[in-house]
């Protein structure tokens, strides 16, 4: 039967000391999270919110029974943009008389997509270039045009420094290394220019674009724009601590205004997940850190558990990011949204979902015959994947599909793993497994784009559950509390892969009792820290 309650998906942009354009509050008598006193032609109400509206999202996580105070902070973190679900009054009060569950509907496949400050659909956004001086000078000439204002990018050379950084002819010209030159003449902007040395950051808007956001009447800024075409990127790490925690000290130095990374122990998870010394710490779990001092950072980490994820910048990265005046945070909301551009085929059907370019989350629970499908590795190469999924297993009933190449185990990353160790790791699982997969074409998708396939880039997509009642998906794994299961018995190879030799493992053994597998010796409240700020 179809569901009569339908969530809209806003996404609104606001500039720098600008509101949202509406409150949010509680009121007695009322349950949820209502919206109110939506101001006239502010973001919210260009993006279609009402008064009465009830938030039950917000950047994807449900909100409906969070404290209020929580909710406020959700919207606050996340910046300049941010992504609401809401659903009209009358639906909302509707569907908690008749006990509809508003965190499926929230979950279930959205029949629209985002609107953002009033227009459904795609988005043009302004650009940010990162120009270094070549031989020839930076490849572009500077022009202005009878009756519009603002100077204009014209003479691009197709080979020279402007091009390559992303910028193409009659591209207008918003700001210069953050400072907003829409008012500047053609003298002032050179004299910036030279000013810059021989680096610059421009922020640049096409056609399309500009004439979408003067319609609107929409100031543009750096917060607005993608990165796409800078060509230092922050990094994206996922942290799981290990005995010894996370294997890295934390410094806050107010010379450098920013809180970094030091003493990396060789081989530990910090190590594994490529941070480097005097990387700079950008955020914890999406939460920025600039404004924090160190035990509050400290305390992040402990709020953590025994997973986090960092957003962090070396000092290329850190230097052109605060030249254009803006957030690296801006990287990692742009990948957060590249799931939905990830490489479809070209005969795809309208019936397709988004959710098959994304990670998968899938929760098995094993029965007596096991998990249910086999697990293949190509000798001599790194990685895993799936075959032999058998219909009606737990692996069939998580969403598991064959060639699906396996990220993540129970949480940890097993790209690099050997297939023995991925073997090991499953059996200790005991009747619950965790795993993070993903198609191959997605797969090729984000490795090309150097972007880290973690559990982020999930999103709002539905978990892969099993039928019985599952694990948290975001609950750390608890080996002590489950026995091993039976060894895994090899299997032969099939001849339908590669010629390559396969490796592969049934994971439909027979079930047969063994000894619980020893105590974690992971510490939950473990973390390294250096307590003295230098």
């Amino acid at each position: 039967m179809a569901s009569s309650v339908h969530p809209r998906v806003l996404k609104l942009t606001k500039q720098d000391g600008q509101s949202y354009g509406f409150f949010l509050r509680i009121e007695m008598g009322k349950e949820g999270h209502l919206v109110r006193n939506v101001e006239k032609g502010g973001p919210a109400e260009q993006a279609g919110m009402k008064d009465g509206d009830r938030v039950l999202r917000v950047n994807g996580v449900f909100v409906d029974k969070e404290e209020h105070t929580r909710v406020v902070e959700l919207v606050k973190e996340s910046g300049l943009s941010v992504t609401f679900q809401v659903l009209d009054e009358e639906s909302y009060e509707m569907a908690k008389e008749k006990g509809i569950s508003l965190s499926e509907e929230g979950q279930a496949r959205p029949t629209q997509q985002p609107v953002m400050n009033g227009v459904a659909g795609a988005i043009p956004k302004p650009k940010l270039c990162y120009l270094v001086k070549g031989e020839k000078g930076y490849g572009f000439s500077l022009t202005s045009m009878r009756g519009v204002q603002g100077m204009f990018l014209s003479e691009v050379d197709p080979s020279g420094v402007a091009a390559k950084a992303g910028v193409q002819n009659n591209d207008r010209l918003i700001e210069l290394n953050g400072d907003n030159v829409e008012s500047s003449n053609h003298e002032q902007i050179v004299d910036k220019v030279k000013a810059s040395g021989n680096s610059v950051v421009f922020l640049v808007v096409d056609r399309e674009a500009d004439r979408y956001y003067k319609n609107k009447q929409i100031k543009l800024a750096g917060g607005m724009a993608t990165v796409k075409h800078l060509p230092h990127k922050p990094r994206i790490a996922e942290l799981t601590k290990g005995p010894d925690g996370y294997g890295f000290y934390l410094r806050q130095q107010h010379a450098k205004l920013g809180h970094f990374i030091k003493d990396i122990d060789a081989g530990s998870p910090a190590d594994k997940a490529g941070l480097k010394d005097m990387d700079r710490l950008v955020a914890v779990n999406r939460d920025p850190v600039d404004s924090l001092e160190h035990e509050q950072v400290v305390e992040k980490f402990r709020q953590c558990g025994k997973k986090s994820t960092l957003l962090v910048v070396d000092g290329e990265t850190d230097q052109m990011y605060k030249m254009a005046c803006v957030s690296p945070l801006l990287y990692w909301d742009e990948v957060m949204d590249s799931h939905s551009e990830a490489a479809e085929p070209a005969a795809a059907t309208p019936s397709q979902e988004s959710s098959e370019h994304k990670p998968r989350l899938c929760l098995l629970e094993k029965t007596s015959g096991g998990f249910g499908f086999h697990l293949n590795s190509i000798q001599g190469l790194s990685g895993q994947f799936v075959k032999e999924v058998a219909s009606g297993s737990p692996a069939d009933k998580a969403g598991l599909a064959d060639d699906n190449i396996v990220i993540e185990v129970n949480g940890d990353n097993v790209e690099n793993k050997s297939y023995e160790e991925v073997v090991e790791m499953i059996k200790k699982s005991g009747n619950r497994l965790e795993m993070l997969v993903i198609e191959e074409a997605a797969y090729d998708y984000f490795k090309d784009k150097n972007i880290p396939i973690t559990k982020a880039l999930i999103g709002t997509s539905k978990t892969n559950k099993p039928a019985t009642p599952p694990v948290k998906a975001k609950e750390p794994k608890k080996q002590e509390d489950h026995p091993a299961p039976a060894p895994v018995t090899a299997k032969a190879p099939s001849p339908s892969p590669p010629p390559s030799p396969i490796l592969a493992a049934n994971l439909t053994p027979p079930h047969s009792p063994a000894p619980a597998a020893a105590p974690s010796q992971d510490s939950p409240k473990e973390t390294r820290k250096r307590v003295s700020i230098p």
